[in-house]
């Protein structure tokens, strides 16, 4: 399948394949995490561990993105994805027998593995990128991202239905959504073995090992190539250079405006509760910043397409900077904390989905699984250390003061796409870099 038509098609059918899976594995990981919280609190004895469920879920991810891309690496796609999601739902089944047995401990393998299922969202964007065309591929890498919305959203609203499954089945208080989630990941597992033939890593590598081989022929053809001159050599060297510090860019990029993200969101609803606003206050904004960061991405995806990736980060940040500056002028307003946590998932958004895409444009070669792997490490390890900085820098300087200091990563990120905004995206040999 190396016709331009096949591929084409073939691009089609892998998009609404990962579409669909996210939007199981959505309502599985956001049907169990939304009562995580209530359930550690309830089997460790204190709030002090409510926020274990969100913890250990996301060094799960960062534990599972580098396996998963090697596995990718040598098998496709979709036994990785599979794979990831399965393992997801061991961990709902875990927390079921840990709260059963009331062991902590066992709930907190459960979370860390329940994880592993965010890891699998994070490298289905990379795979909606596997065989796309330049000219669409951040499009269609928003358009996965952006599916993630529908499980998010449906997700927590089946604490309901859950309860209803687990008395109906004699399971532990608040266990029935993580039933309903072990269906719905073991749906995407089938969904992922079923829809994704052929594998659209396995096409792509295939392609380009086909293309590869066209330009040896090509060049015996053409007899052996002269030498290259000292200063051709040179430039070939700056070149590669250039590409390495573009890439490192995209990769800081997308792991700032994560930890940003979360530093501030993590913190929202306890600056809220302290100021004494209600919890449906603080759903309703947390559910308007999820609306953020996933509605609009297909948007974002397109214009990092036509306007370019680096532009389309610098709109991210500039978002961020009107979300930081309302948080931080209009701490004791929730209706601008509201419009700050909006922006601040808008601004995720788009350095996301555009980081992402450039990603996906520079790296190439039998290492690509593994370098996108790596970027998503750094990402939700990012993401963990800003929501655990959150807490003593709000203790710190407050709820404004924390604004201001995630307002000074922003600023990074600005400084490094003005120094590498020149720099031509070129493909980068990184079978070197993944060593």
């Amino acid at each position: 399948m190396t016709a331009v038509t096949d591929l084409v098609a073939l691009q089609r059918r892998t998009v609404r394949v990962l579409v669909a899976g996210q939007i199981l594995g959505g309502i599985g990981i956001g049907s169990t995490l939304a009562i995580g919280a209530v359930l550690a609190a309830q089997i460790s004895g204190s709030d002090a561990w409510s926020g274990s469920a969100a913890t250990l879920s996301t060094l799960g991810a960062a534990a599972a993105a580098i396996p998963l891309a090697r596995l990718a690496q040598r098998l496709g796609r979709r036994p990785a994805l599979a794979t990831g999601v399965l393992a997801s739902a061991a961990g709902a089944v875990i927390t079921v027998i840990a709260a059963a047995f009331e062991s902590f401990p066992l709930l907190l393998i459960g979370f860390g593995l329940l994880g592993v299922g965010t890891a699998v969202n994070l490298q289905s964007r990379f795979a909606a990128t596997d065989v796309a065309s330049p000219e669409r591929r951040g499009r269609d890498l928003s358009l996965v991202v952006w599916s993630t919305t529908i499980g998010a959203v449906l997700g927590p609203n089946l604490f309901g239905p859950g309860e209803l499954v687990a008395d109906a089945f004699g399971m532990p208080p608040l266990t029935g959504s993580f039933a309903i989630a072990v269906l719905a990941q073991v749906a995407a597992a089938v969904v992922y073995l079923t829809g994704l033939r052929p594998d659209p890593y396995l096409v792509s590598r295939d392609v380009q090992r086909a293309q590869d081989h066209a330009d040896s022929a090509a060049a015996e053809l053409n007899g052996p190539a002269e030498p290259h001159t000292p200063s051709e050599a040179q430039a070939l060297a700056s070149a590669a250079a250039r590409s390495r510090t573009l890439l490192v860019f995209a990769i800081g990029a997308i792991a700032i405006s994560h930890a940003v993200m979360v530093s501030v969101m993590s913190m929202t609803p306890v600056h809220l509760t302290n100021m004494g606003s209600s919890l449906t206050i603080v759903g309703l904004t947390i559910s308007l910043h999820i609306a953020g960061m996933y509605a609009l991405s297909p948007l974002f995806g397109w214009l990092s397409d036509r306007g370019g990736r680096i532009r389309t980060i610098l709109i991210g940040q500039a978002m961020f900077i009107v979300a930081l500056v309302a948080v931080a002028v209009g701490a004791e307003s929730p209706t601008l904390v509201t419009m700050g946590l909006i922006f601040l998932g808008l601004g995720w958004s788009a350095a996301t989905v555009s980081g992402s895409a450039l990603v996906a444009d520079l790296v190439t070669g039998p290492a690509r699984a593994r370098i996108q792997g790596r970027t998503d490490l750094i990402m939700s390890l990012s993401g963990a250390g800003g929501g655990a900085l959150a807490g003593p820098v709000l203790a710190l300087i407050g709820y404004s003061g924390l604004a201001w200091a995630a307002g000074v990563l922003v600023l990074s990120v600005i400084v490094g796409a003005g120094l590498v905004a020149r720099v031509p995206t070129q493909k980068v040999a990184v079978d070197q870099l993944a060593e």
